[in-house]
């Protein structure tokens, strides 16, 4: 496959769009396929949660940012660093990425919340996180534009951040937001990205100390 589209990425975008959109407007749908670690705990049969969760939104400017980071990473990961670093298994680096993603950010969750019925999550973060966190990885120092910081900052100083703030509200648990999820989902991201290319994690300092 050598196209300058982003299949795969436009691909995801689509799927997760229409499956969001449908469960708007159908709580059954929405209530079926969310996370639910409780759920999971009780009921194996229903192992496909810590999948299909990553298709639903809880509203449409949670659908909208997700889908707008992954548009940004995801067609420069895809179509640029993958294909430059991996060639023809660019694509399928791609996906597992995205979907070991979707699984990493998912079990820390499911071990702190699986005997609590309360707790629910839905949404694409964890794979978004691991598809932003392989792009700092390759480009450590490739500006980032951020929302409301009127200058660009190095990829690698964002990232820093981003784990930092991650980690800590995840421990405070103070709001609705899957912390935790973000944090293993740009973990995983990262050293995923390692490990099929180990020479990245030194080409990551050299490039930040150069």
């Amino acid at each position: 496959m050598n196209s300058d589209i982003a299949i795969l990425t436009f691909a995801i975008i689509a799927v997760t769009s229409i499956f969001s959109i449908i469960a708007f407007s159908n709580p059954s749908i929405f209530h079926n396929y969310l996370f639910n670690a409780y759920a999971l705990n009780h009921d194996k049969k229903q192992w496909y949660r810590f999948f299909t969760h990553a298709f639903l939104h809880a509203d449409y400017m949670h659908l909208f940012f997700n889908m707008f980071v992954l548009y940004s990473f995801g067609s420069i990961l895809e179509n640029y660093f993958f294909r430059q670093l991996f060639a023809n298994k660019s694509e399928f680096y791609f996906l597992l990425l995205y979907i070991g993603g979707i699984m990493a950010s998912s079990f820390p969750s499911f071990e702190k919340h699986k005997n609590n019925p309360n707790y629910n999550s839905v949404g694409a973060s964890g794979a978004v996180s691991a598809v932003v966190f392989s792009c700092i990885l390759i480009g450590p120092k490739m500006p980032l534009n951020i929302l409301f910081i009127p200058f660009d900052i190095p990829a690698y100083i964002f990232g820093a951040l981003y784990l930092a703030y991650e980690w800590y509200m995840g421990k405070r648990q103070s709001d609705n937001i899957g912390h935790d999820a973000h944090f293993w989902g740009a973990v995983f991201g990262f050293g995923f990205t390692v490990i099929l290319k180990p020479a990245l994690f030194l080409l990551f300092f050299q490039q930040i100390f150069n």
